[in-house]
């Protein structure tokens, strides 16, 4: 449903540009399907976990396995762990598929449905870097480029300033050149010109520059953080430190793929808060619905978490656990009113009758091939006898 939608705003897109056909949205929207499926994972644990047990406590099987004595937390351990070991595919294996075929789909896009050049020209066609300086021990290099443009998948630079400092951040020198280019691990600067302090600039010709970026870095910094998997984000984090690049969104990416796990496995609980009270007490419906509005809450939380979290407002982490922690919190007055409908360990498999029975009058029934009375005491406590059936008094009319 989710990938129908997206080839329909495709489509869209495409019928402004003629160069772009039906096939080319139909293939960049097949690409952005493992994207999809990581991005509606939480959510699709907790409508999925709703029908589930909604659908178990509708046949009175959870009931039958309460009589039995298996607790809750016993019943929800194998829906529990398959959450978490979704989440933990997703993590491992679906997020380094979906950089890839996402990094297609970006490229296609911007090869047919773009008009503007690239990345950077988003950044305003500028470029500032900040990277150690290898000529100098402990030295700093903090780069500015006016222009950027790429021709021929090389970086070419225009107006360009290098500021070279010691491990004092205390200026060295001044590096002005009016053109340059990234070579393979050199800024290479024509025309340069060095300017020391208190002195006179000084025509120095071609320089280069040591650096540890290559194009493509370069211009995956500007690009989406889900052009990158879960396995390539804490060396290319590091790298965008080292160089001056704001690193704010491959943390967010980072972490929430980190806590996606944790999320999903919250999700399984959510659905069992929300769906496991027996329909005998009514209010099946109102449940059911309070938990995909849940869903849609804890969506909108993670949403205005994450731009928080890209304005600096929140740290990174806190902004990605911020969804895994709400629904954790949630599940718990869930559990809470769910224990109050009387669905409490050793509770008969048996229809109450309604009103409740007066005290010493019994409610008898067969459970594991035995009739069993059920007495009101003095409440709240209950005693529990076993008749036999030839002795009982009220075996007629019970199955």
């Amino acid at each position: 449903m989710v990938g129908l939608f997206d080839f329909l705003d495709l489509l869209r897109r495409a019928s402004a540009h003629p160069n772009a056909g039906a096939s080319v949205a139909a293939e960049i929207a097949a690409l952005h399907l493992p994207y999809f499926t990581i991005i509606i994972l939480p959510f699709a644990t907790l409508l999925g976990g709703v029908l589930c047990f909604w659908r178990l406590t509708r046949s009175s099987e959870l009931v039958v396995a309460r009589a039995a004595g298996i607790s809750v937390w016993q019943f929800l351990t194998a829906p529990l762990g398959c959450a978490i070991l979704l989440g933990v595919l997703a993590t491992t294996v679906v997020s380094p598929l979906s950089s890839i075929m996402y990094s297609w789909a970006e490229k296609l896009d911007q090869r047919y449905l773009r008009s503007d050049d690239g990345p950077l020209s988003i950044a305003g066609g500028s470029l500032w870097l900040r990277q150690s300086d290898q000529t100098t021990p402990h030295g700093i290099a903090i780069l500015h480029a006016r222009s950027v443009q790429f021709h021929n998948t090389a970086l070419h630079i225009g107006n360009i300033s290098v500021l070279r400092l010691d491990q004092n951040n205390e200026l060295i020198s001044r590096i002005e050149a009016p053109t340059g280019y990234l070579d393979h691990g050199f800024w290479v600067l024509d025309k340069a010109s060095r300017v020391l302090p208190n002195e006179l600039p000084t025509y120095i010709g071609r320089t280069v520059l040591p650096t540890d970026l290559t194009v493509n870095r370069v211009q995956e910094s500007f690009a989406s953080p889900d052009t990158l998997s879960v396995w390539a984000l804490p060396s290319f984090i590091t790298l965008l430190d080292r160089s001056g690049f704001s690193s704010i969104r491959h943390r967010i990416h980072f972490q929430s793929l980190l806590a996606l796990p944790v999320l999903s496995g919250t999700m399984c609980l959510v659905a069992a808060g929300f769906s496991m009270r027996p329909s005998r007490h009514g209010g099946v419906a109102r449940m059911i619905g309070s938990g995909v509005a849940a869903g849609f809450l804890l969506f909108t939380v993670s949403k205005v978490a994450e731009q928080f979290g890209k304005s600096g407002v929140l740290p990174p982490v806190l902004a990605a656990w911020v969804p895994a922690v709400a629904g954790y919190a949630l599940r718990s007055p869930c559990f809470y009113i769910w224990r109050m409908a009387d669905f409490v360990p050793g509770a008969l498999a048996l229809t109450p009758r309604k009103p409740p029975l007066p005290s010493g009058q019994p409610e008898c029934g067969y459970r594991s091939g035995q009739y069993h009375c059920l007495y009101r005491t003095a409440p709240p406590h209950r005693g529990l006898g076993t008749v036999p059936p030839a002795a009982d008094p009220f075996r007629r009319g019970h199955t």
